[in-house]
This record gives structure tokens, sequence and C-alpha cells, in this order.
């Protein structure tokens, strides 16, 4: 959620601790990080400010897990189902994604811009008895190392959050390994968005601090589309998440208003 872009150098960590803990690149907006990084000892608080990211996150799950399953053949069903397959995910934050896709058998490569983050991030996995390997980082950085490539690459929420998506979302799709394949989830810059998704979830429902998102930094899925237009990927979506009140729970649907995801393969 986060705005980063994170690298590893070629040989993947052995340990957690075993890289410095410092976060560079052109594409990271400082104020976004700043913002999150005071938030990140509640990310696991699921009554606190990351409260709606806890309710989202089921359906984010289900929609990399089916669509992982989908690409590689495996049976979502059966333990550990991703065991071999390596997965980086970009802007982990308090690693809300990054710890059940480690369950799920991926090795999973965690980056953040914010310190802070990937300190509450670690500590969580730990306790959790979780071996992920956690690092300050922005994909620039990994790009630069030589980092990857692996085989699922996440950018959830954290497009919107970057100073420069086109060359962000660009960076992340180059650390996907051939057959693989990249999920961005992020806001469409749409009216209903700017209603829903910026004033109704920051000033009437408070399901996020004031201040969390810019719309204009909303990115719509034909723009997502062109910035990887000169990228060797193909791309599809967009695909809609919607939040019904009533139940009060977030599903997929044809709905990409404000919610949505692409996926990126490289054949």
């Amino acid at each position: 959620m986060v705005a980063s872009n994170g690298t590893v150098s070629a040989r993947e960590p052995q340990s957690a601790g075993e890289f410095n803990d410092q976060a560079a690149g052109p594409s990271i907006d400082p104020a976004d990080v700043a913002r999150f990084s005071a938030q990140a000892a509640e990310w696991w608080d699921a009554k606190g400010p990351f409260a709606p990211l806890h309710r989202f996150n089921p359906a984010r799950l289900t929609f990399v897990r089916d669509r992982a399953a989908e690409r590689f053949g495996r049976d979502p069903k059966t333990r550990a189902a991703f065991e071999g397959l390596t997965l980086l995910d970009v802007g982990c934050g308090g690693g809300l994604i990054a710890e059940p896709m480690r369950r799920l058998g991926f090795a999973v490569t965690a980056v953040d811009a914010s310190s802070e983050n990937i300190g509450t991030a670690r500590a969580h996995a730990q306790q959790q008895g979780l071996d992920i390997a956690y690092r300050a980082a922005t994909v620039e950085q990994l790009e630069a190392e030589g980092a990857g490539p692996y085989d699922v690459v996440l950018t959830m929420e954290v497009i919107e959050h970057v100073a420069d998506p086109e060359a962000f979302v660009r960076a992340c799709s180059r650390l996907v390994k051939p057959g693989g394949m990249m999920i961005v989830a992020t806001l469409n810059r749409t009216l209903k968005a700017l209603a829903l998704g910026k004033f109704a979830a920051e000033y009437v429902l408070r399901w996020v601090p004031a201040g969390t998102h810019d719309w204009r930094q909303f990115i719509k899925p034909d723009e997502l589309r062109l910035m990887l237009s000169h990228e060797p990927v193909a791309v599809t979506g967009p695909y809609g998440l919607a939040y019904d009140p009533l139940s009060d729970r977030w599903s997929e649907g044809s709905d990409a208003d404000i919610n949505y995801m692409m996926i990126a393969t490289r054949d």
C-alpha cells in the first residue's frame, strides 16, 4: 500500500536481516512514505486505521491465488500449492499479503520504501514462524542489483502513491520471469472513485485517514495498459473489486469504476 519500488541482489537473502534497510528511488514519494511509516505499528490491528484493508484483503488474496493457480497449473486447495515458485510483494506494508502468500507455499520476497513498515512486517512474520525475506528497498534498487526474476510480482494499492507511475510499473514488470505474471491493484480515476473512493472513504466513513489518497494520482486502466505497452507483456483486465455494504464484504465483479486489478503476463 505504501509507494515503494524494490529490489534484492542477484543472490536471494538467506535471512531477513542480511540487507541494510535503506530505500531509495526516483519513483518514491517521500510524503506518502512518511504517512504510512507513522502508522507502521498499527498494520495488524484489525480495528485500527488499516481495518478497511483487513476487510478488503480476502478478496485480493482470492484473486491472486486463483489467477496464479490458473497460470501455473496448481490446485489451490492443496497444502503449499505454490511450493517451488517465487513471489515478490512490492510495497508490502506490514505484510498483510506477504504472509498469506508464504503460507500458500511461495518463496516470498517483500519490499517497501518504509523501513518502519519493514520492521513491523518482519517482527510479525517472525512471531508467526514465517520465513519471508523482507527489505526496505525500491524496485529501482532491485533491478539495478539484478534481483529475481520472480514467478509472480504483486503491486497492490501502490502505484497511486508513487511519483512516477510508468517508471515504477515498468520496472516491476521487468522483474517477472518468462512465463510469469504481475498483478497490479489500484484505484480508477473516475468521478465515482472521487466521490466514494476518496471523499466518502476518507471524510464520511472514515475508513482511512484523511489525505491518504490523491484522486489526481489514480490510474485509469487504459493508462496502465499504455504504460506497459513498451514492455514484452500481455495485459488483461480490468477486473473490478466491489464492496457490498449489506454483507460488509468485497468481491470480484464487473464494476471497475473504483477498485480494480490488471494482470500482465510475460510469455
